[in-house]
């Protein structure tokens, strides 16, 4: 295969990092304060959140199956890629047209719907087209993009919410995915689908854990630290708007983002890379640990400097976990069911999206036992940082192939 194919295929992975990473942390936080009560926000946001990454963990896994069994001369991935992309651009469009908390649920929900119809079925392209001893490069070129993206997140959508201009940041960013995903699209060259190529013909959700258990063990452990990552990411705008008192903070949680993207950037290639040569064990170990370590950290954050420090040990940790840890789930499921298996693995990230939600009621609730103080966040760090340890310990018990 080609080299530029490597790059090609994984382009589409910007956009989607591009479009997640501006709607949870910066935009739909920003635009949420509009609708509802200040004591509230914490729980309205986790509450839509939830909602909507719960619906992500059915979707995905349900698409890539689908995909899994598809018979078309552009592949078996390409045309739900396409449909689910399309559909997303239109859904993205309302989102500055929201003129309630419930309409703009709606548009989420639809969104999510959208996007995940594509995402699943990309998720196959790697195990499809690469050997096994080229996918973590392949992981590393995948994850170099989802990174690229969160910068382009993190520079653009936070300036452009601060100055007012939701409609232009909405715009931005689906210009961002439609560029990526016509890349992928036009540039990948995924061989036609025969019946014969096309997967067996198992229930869309027959899953056999107890024949791959290192596989369902990975899946756990990258639930429970995933869960403490995004419980930072989840509620980190209205931490630094209420905890650090800054005029601007959706400015300053777009360059909390970019920090972290750094971080991540520089990381995450050398540590898909090394993969290959050294194991998937020891980096996915090191990766969680310094996540909890990072988390834990920003318990003591009362400054933006002090954030922005700690918030580097996050990403340099994410950088080395989700590249290796996305590389060694490939080497776990059967190759015929790729994007089922893959999809699948949604059910720890989505999951730990979801479940880190839940964490905005418990926020408003001890906020508000002590008004001002805002004792719910570092609160929230602890228990973040807690779950990304049970999950390192948890990698202990999954063999290497």
């Amino acid at each position: 295969m080609k080299k530029t194919t490597y790059v090609a295929m994984n382009v589409y992975w910007f956009g989607i990092a591009f479009l997640w990473n501006s709607l949870h942390p910066i935009v739909l936080p920003a635009l949420l304060l509009a609708f509802v009560p200040e004591s509230r926000k914490n729980s309205y946001l986790g509450g839509l959140t939830f909602a909507g990454l719960v619906l992500a963990m059915i979707v995905q896994p349900l698409a890539g199956a689908l995909s899994d069994r598809s018979r078309c001369r552009w592949g078996r991935r390409r045309p739900w890629m396409l449909a689910g992309t399309a559909s997303s651009l239109l859904f993205l469009s309302l989102i500055p047209l929201a003129e309630s908390f419930w309409s703009l649920l709606a548009i989420y929900l639809a969104l999510q719907l959208a996007s995940n119809v594509a995402h699943g079925p990309a998720q196959g392209l790697i195990p499809d087209l690469l050997p096994e001893e080229r996918r973590g490069l392949g992981a590393g070129i995948k994850n170099l993009f989802d990174m690229l993206g969160l910068i382009a997140a993190s520079v653009v959508a936070g300036r452009l919410i601060e100055g007012g201009q939701k409609a232009l940041a909405v715009a931005v960013i689906g210009g961002g995915v439609a560029i990526s995903a016509a890349t992928t699209l036009l540039a990948t060259p995924e061989p036609p689908t025969s019946a014969a190529a096309a997967s067996p013909r198992t229930p869309l959700f027959q899953v056999d854990l107890r024949r791959f258990p290192n596989y369902t063990r990975l899946i756990v452990s990258r639930f429970f630290i995933l869960v403490g990552i995004y419980a930072v990411q989840g509620f980190a705008q209205y931490f630094i708007r209420d905890r650090l008192a800054v005029p601007n903070p959706a400015e300053v949680t777009g360059s909390l983002m970019a920090v972290i993207g750094l971080a991540l950037t520089a990381i995450v290639f050398p540590a898909g890379f090394l993969s290959d040569r050294l194991g998937r064990r020891s980096l996915n170990l090191g990766g969680g640990g310094l996540a909890a370590l990072g988390i834990f950290l920003l318990v003591f954050a009362r400054s933006v400097a002090a954030l922005y420090v700690f918030a580097a040990v996050i990403g340099l940790a994410a950088g080395i976990f989700v590249s290796t840890n996305w590389a060694w789930a490939t080497d776990l499921i059967p190759p015929q069911e790729a994007g089922k298996y893959l999809g699948f693995s949604n059910l720890a990230t989505a999951g730990a999206g979801a479940a880190s939600r839940l964490a905005g009621p418990l926020i408003d609730a001890v906020n508000n036992l002590r008004p001002g103080d805002y004792l719910g966040y570092p609160l929230l760090f602890l228990l973040a940082s807690a779950s990304a340890v049970l999950g390192t310990l948890l990698l202990l018990r999954v063999d290497e192939q």
